[in-house]
């Protein structure tokens, strides 16, 4: 089996996706999309999976740790134990485990941060980027890596294209694909 892996990201004008390990932004409405979308399934009794790098991991609310109806991976070179997820030295041998699952998994999301990303993209099996675009600047120390120029902008039912506003802040919600990836599951 091979994986489609998809990726989420909310970043704002200049590429920025965080400060000080922490959103930048508070957009309550961007954050359920974020989880209806990692966490929608085509069929019950089924689960995604969200890889995340350490640093993601480390900056969650201790409440929100882990995500819940999730698979949890975290990317890290210690051998931590992290109860609740599965510490993997690679993006590799997260997506091992993953297909290992089979039938009771379906969607394989990549959820942050740069390092976690770049390795999305450079992936052969790398298909979408679900990207929100924040119609603003913030100061940022994290940033997303350089979008693969062979994405192409597609419709999905699920996500609205429309601009949203919520506090003052504007944002779109964008789908890209990239069309080479066939035949894989997703």
């Amino acid at each position: 089996m091979s994986t489609r892996i998809c990726a989420i990201a909310a970043c704002c004008e200049g590429g920025g996706i965080g400060k000080n390990g922490d959103l930048p932004w508070r957009l309550r409405k961007e954050l359920q999309y974020f989880g209806r979308m990692t966490c929608r399934v085509s069929q019950e009794g089924r689960q995604n999976a969200v890889l995340m790098g350490r640093k993601t991991w480390d900056s969650m609310p201790a409440k929100m740790k882990p995500l819940r109806h999730r698979i949890n991976y975290v990317l890290t070179k210690s051998d931590l134990t992290l109860p609740g997820a599965i510490t993997c030295k690679s993006l590799e041998e997260a997506l091992s485990d993953f297909e290992k699952r089979g039938d009771a998994v379906e969607t394989f999301w990549v959820i942050g941060g740069h390092a976690a990303y770049e390795l999305a993209f450079a992936s052969a099996s790398f298909y979408r980027l679900y990207l929100t675009r924040i119609h603003a600047s913030y100061d940022c120390d994290a940033f997303l890596p350089a979008i693969p120029v062979d994405l192409t902008s597609v419709s999905d039912p699920d996500v609205s294209s429309e601009v949203q506003e919520e506090n003052g802040i504007k944002y779109h919600f964008e789908v890209l694909e990239r069309p080479a990836v066939f035949g894989a599951k997703q």
